[in-house]
């Protein structure tokens, strides 16, 4: 195929790939949110029941690529083995994310070793921990009592 027929093919073809929805063309913007999945999973509080496995994975892929995830009706939880670097900077770093994606939270455990936040009032809380859990590995669990 000549140059002006590449040209011509590529042409037809740039059209499609942007205006489709689907998954055929890759995107700077398709990596998981970590702020989306942590929104996700606190609108569903209290009950949790709803969600999938899926659905707050994100939350820890910065951090780690085994993340396991499981809803049940009153909380959220997901445990993973940090990539790299000490389980201790990566706890700072889900700590960082919440921070910066739920403004609204109060911070109000700060340790090498447990991080914890709450939204709401006494009685009504929905409550995120996010905490090592044992040498090599680190948990996310969000309640809720509303």
């Amino acid at each position: 195929m000549d140059e002006t027929g590449r040209r011509a093919v590529f042409a037809a073809l740039l059209p499609l790939c942007f205006g489709m929805l689907s998954t055929t063309c890759a995107r700077a913007d398709d990596t998981p949110n970590p702020c989306d999945a942590l929104k996700r999973v606190l609108s569903a509080a209290p009950n949790f029941s709803s969600l999938s496995a899926f659905d707050g994975r994100a939350i820890a892929l910065p951090y780690g690529d085994d993340a396991k995830c499981a809803a049940s009706q009153t909380n959220y939880r997901c445990t993973w083995t940090p990539r790299g670097g000490s389980s201790a900077d990566s706890l700072q770093g889900v700590a960082a994310d919440i921070a910066s994606c739920v403004p609204d939270a109060t911070h109000d455990q700060n340790s090498p070793a447990r991080q914890h936040f709450y939204l709401g009032a006494r009685g009504a809380r929905t409550e995120i921990t996010a905490a090592q859990a044992g040498s090599n590995k680190l948990t996310l669990e969000i309640y809720g009592s509303r």
